[in-house]
């Protein structure tokens, strides 16, 4: 009989879970929703409640036709840098604030006066920010002393479904580092930030490796959900560490590009990278020892989606009138235009902008604009610019690295047309895999599997993910692109007094 390994993926708008047998093969998954609440402007929140009820809905779902003693392990990925504040009994004491809340700039300001902004950076691997889990819980502490007062634990999503299988308080390094709040030169709670802010260091879970077994499925667990008492239960980690285990990136070295709402660039060594200007961000891989360096842009398929809802009518009647594919419609429009659009170019900072501006200001535009444009050339200029903006993100990270080719993934993608123009403007080798939304599902598999003991290491993330297909940058059109490059760039210094005022 085969034996199991199921992962579940805590996103923003829903959980996924999958089920994957030890070797590597993926048997169903489905997909539970849960609602966010959006208000005041930039504020974010989700009840954990909901998440809990996600996950035993569908692991419930998935188990309905196995012998659920023949899952080896379960384990988590992960929503990111949210604050969930719960109580010495594992009761939440308010919704958790998710990674998208934005409303802690006053403590970011806080953490920056009483550390110094280089000096945090060279300790976390992180800037100082507001969307980081140890803003938000500053935030708490004069808006919501009560909630304050009474948190026995932070924990993020991931942490609090362990919590809810085991019964025990623990995060993983990876998602520790999403705090602002941990040492990424030691792996340890930084008492020097945590004492500068006044923060206790109790307050934060045990951090362990992602592939610890933490604990057991109890018996009100195995209840609630389905899965048979005494299953292991592996820590996981959060979405960006199981993504790059999950794209095969595995060994110092290696580099790989998620190209989904928003999108990064991720490069995997031995130790952090500290580039001058705090651009990049430093995470604990998923894999012990290892480090992943990011740099994540703000609105990549998120740039997409508008340009498809906003200029792309013909193409969506078109695709209603003869039962097709809008993005294929989409596809040929992009193709009928050149490389470069007439010198149109499109800024994709419509959510404002992390890497490289960490501009909450920064606003989007189209450039060069000219009666003789046309709609094709608007629809290529919004592709070519995501891809211009990560190839700046690319070069802060060549600095350091030689980075000439990568593993891709993510729905913009789904595009042999986008792919192209991406690996033309990043002027790198781009290798597609098997699965294009499935990597972080799949990171947290090996993480089940490694951890208790059903794989016998890392390596075999090549059982459940394998390169398909492969984009090579064509010389000619990244000329093109190299050239229109300088004016993108300087485009935003020309404009940052601007976007202020707007």
């Amino acid at each position: 009989m085969p034996k199991y390994l199921l992962a579940h993926d805590l996103g923003t708008s829903g959980n996924k879970a999958t089920l994957f047998t030890t070797d590597g093969e993926l048997i169903r998954s489905c997909v539970r929703g849960y609602p966010t609440r959006y208000y005041n402007g930039n504020w974010a929140e989700q009840n954990p409640d909901d998440w809990w009820r996600a996950v035993c809905d569908s692991s419930r779902e998935l188990i309905q036709t196995i012998d659920p003693g023949d899952i080896c392990a379960v384990a988590f990925s992960g929503q990111m840098m949210g604050c969930l504040c719960v109580d010495a009994s594992g009761t939440p004491l308010a919704d958790s604030i998710i990674w998208a809340d934005m409303r802690a700039q006053e403590a970011e300001r806080y953490i920056i006066e009483r550390v110094g902004a280089r000096e945090f950076f060279r300790i976390a691997g992180h800037r100082p920010g507001a969307s980081y889990t140890l803003a938000k819980y500053l935030w708490m502490r004069s808006a919501m002393p009560d909630v304050y007062k009474n948190s026995c634990k932070l924990l993020q999503a991931k942490d609090y479904m362990v919590y809810r299988l085991t019964g025990r308080f623990c995060t993983d390094y990876s998602d520790a580092g999403g705090t602002n709040a941990f040492d990424m030169n030691t792996f340890q709670w930084s008492d020097a930030i945590l004492d500068a802010v006044q923060v206790p260091r109790e307050v934060f879970p045990e951090a362990v490796e992602s592939t610890r077994v933490v604990g057991e499925v109890t018996g009100a667990a195995a209840e609630a959900c389905g899965l048979k008492k005494g299953t292991p239960v592996v820590m996981g980690a959060g979405d960006g560490g199981c993504g790059a285990l999950g794209a095969g990136c595995i060994a110092s070295g290696d580099t790989y590009c998620c190209m989904g709402s928003s999108a990064w660039i991720a490069h995997i060594s031995d130790g952090l990278i500290l580039d001058e200007d705090m651009k990049l961000v430093n995470w604990a891989h998923a894999v012990p020892g290892l480090i992943s360096t990011n740099g994540t842009m703000q609105c990549a398929g998120t740039s997409y989606n508008w340009m498809k809802e906003t200029l792309c009518a013909a193409e969506q009647s078109q695709a209603m009138l003869e039962g097709g594919d809008v993005y294929r419609y989409i596809d040929a429009a992009i193709q009928r235009a050149q490389p470069g659009c007439n010198g149109l170019y499109f800024v994709p900072y419509l959510c404002g902008e992390r890497c490289p501006r960490w501009d909450a200001d920064a606003k989007g535009g189209f450039y060069g604009l000219k009666m003789e444009h046309s709609h094709e050339d608007m629809l290529r200029s919004v592709v070519e610019g995501i891809g211009q903006n990560m190839r700046l993100i690319l070069d802060v990270m060549r600095n350091s690295a030689d980075i000439r080719d990568m593993s891709i993934i993510g729905g913009l993608i789904k595009s042999g047309v986008n792919l192209q123009i991406l690996a033309d403007t990043f002027d790198a080798r781009l290798r597609t895999l098997n699965y294009y939304d499935e990597a972080t599902s799949v990171g947290a598999a090996v993480l089940a599997g490694v951890g208790c003991g059903a794989l016998k290491g890392f390596h075999e993330v090549e059982k459940f993910s394998w390169s398909v297909g492969e984009a090579v940058p064509d010389p000619a059109r990244r000329e093109v692109y190299d050239r229109m490059r300088r004016q993108f760039d300087a485009t935003y210094y020309a404009m940052r007094d601007i976007y202020r005022a707007l």
